[in-house]
């Protein structure tokens, strides 16, 4: 059900809309045979930089007991640009850079995660295919967005050692670019723009508050009924990726068929991961436009998906049945999907509240009891108390509705 909401004090929001708010755009590239090998030329590059700048690390403190820092590394670029003009002189000196800041915020998130006795995960050197983007960190220092506005139908952004590459720009650019950088996905290529001052785009108020709760067979149910639908992409495409990583399976690697084969099934995944994206926009917008309070689970993804398999000595339980639920928990998309409720709420100015989902599916919103019993089966509630009967779904959406707004209450009287 939706809930009428009081009048909030906007103040905060009201100065996010004349600051502006961070947001990044992703454009299609649309590059030259010659281009498209130079960008290929330019990640393989910046992949062997940072692959010898994280070897430098590992000899320099097994060696000697000394740690190589990035000011020490950015240091010695000059002298590695000037004995190989041809490679890696031939490139921006920012976005190398960049290479080297992104293996320092590596070593920084090793040490914080060794620190809080987390699973470390140290720094590993980048094969081929598992380095696909790199970053120029400011406008007009080795690239430039909009290089020719001589040619009012078309966009160009010009990269160092590359040229201008054509740009699909399918929506305009707001605010201020501040990085630039180029990603391969596949066979595409997208340039990244990251703004800054972006102006928000406030909705008009709908005096409306909702709860959500995600599912499996419904994407998000709301606390008024509606269930939104879960497309299921990855089953649906499951037919196509088997034949093609049977084909993959079957070729020699590293041989040209491989590589092909490789990208088939690369191709595949890519559409998945963009109808899902797609959805995921649709969905979040209409209820951005349709509510002014948002509640919804603050859930804990990875902890759900993690495998059931367990150890030779103590072996997991119902792990087929454990597989599956993970398989489709990361198909309908959830982490996609909050995320982008999150930005696009940010931009309407409306208020998106995450609450604990403990109990949320077992607990009774007319009489408040709360029992595993209440739960008759995934799609059915029925209070063992007082034999209020509901949607499983509709009746968790609307208490977390009722927490949401008691967490909002709370924090406006503190």
């Amino acid at each position: 059900m939706s809930a009428p909401i009081d009048t909030v004090d906007r103040a905060v929001l009201i100065l996010v809309w004349e600051v502006g708010v961070h947001r990044s755009f992703k454009f299609l590239l649309r590059p030259t045979a010659r281009q498209a090998g130079s960008l290929a030329a330019c990640l393989e590059d910046h992949r062997q930089l940072y692959n010898a700048a994280l070897e430098h690390r590992r000899t320099a403190y097994r060696k000697a007991g000394v740690t190589v820092r990035y000011g020490d590394q950015s240091a010695e670029l000059k002298h590695i640009r000037a004995g190989d003009e041809g490679g890696q002189g031939r490139w921006s000196f920012s976005s190398q850079q960049a290479t080297l800041r992104r293996l320092d915020r590596a070593f920084a998130a090793f040490f914080r995660r060794a620190k809080a006795g987390q699973r470390a995960g140290f720094p590993r050197f980048k094969g081929r295919g598992w380095f696909d983007t790199v970053q120029w960190p400011r406008d007009g220092d080795g690239c430039r967005w909009d290089s020719q506005p001589e040619h009012p139908s078309a966009v160009f952004v010009r990269l160092q050692g590359v040229g201008h590459v054509r740009v699909h720009r399918h929506r305009p650019v707001h605010g201020v670019v501040k990085t630039i950088s180029v990603k391969r996905e596949g066979r595409r290529w997208y340039v990244i723009l990251s703004c800054d001052g972006v102006p928000a785009l406030p909705l008009p108020a709908t005096g409306a508050a909702a709860g959500i709760d995600m599912g499996v067979a419904s994407l998000a149910t709301t606390s008024d009924g509606e269930h939104m639908a879960n497309p299921r992409h990855l089953s649906a495409s499951a037919g196509r990726l088997a034949r093609a990583q049977r084909d993959l399976a079957r070729k020699k690697r590293g041989s040209g068929r491989h590589r092909k084969a490789v990208a088939r099934v690369a191709a595949l995944h890519a559409k998945v991961r963009r109808q899902r994206l797609d959805d995921a926009h649709k969905a979040a917008l209409a209820l951005v436009r349709a509510y002014d309070v948002i509640a919804h689970e603050d859930l804990r993804i990875a902890n759900m998906t993690h495998s059931a398999s367990g150890t030779a000595e103590q072996p997991g339980r119902n792990v087929a049945q454990k597989s599956g639920l993970n398989r489709s928990i990361l198909d309908a998309g959830w982490g996609v999907f909050l995320t982008i409720l999150a930005h696009k709420a940010e931009s309407a100015g409306r208020e998106l509240i995450a609450v604990n989902p403990a109990h949320t599916s077992r607990t009774c919103p007319q009489c408040g009891h709360c029992a595993n019993e209440n739960r008759l089966t995934q799609a059915a509630f029925a209070c063992t108390a007082c034999g209020h009967t509901a949607q499983a779904d509709v009746n968790a959406a609307i208490n977390i509705l009722r927490a949401g707004l008691a967490l909002r209450n709370a924090a406006q009287a503190a």
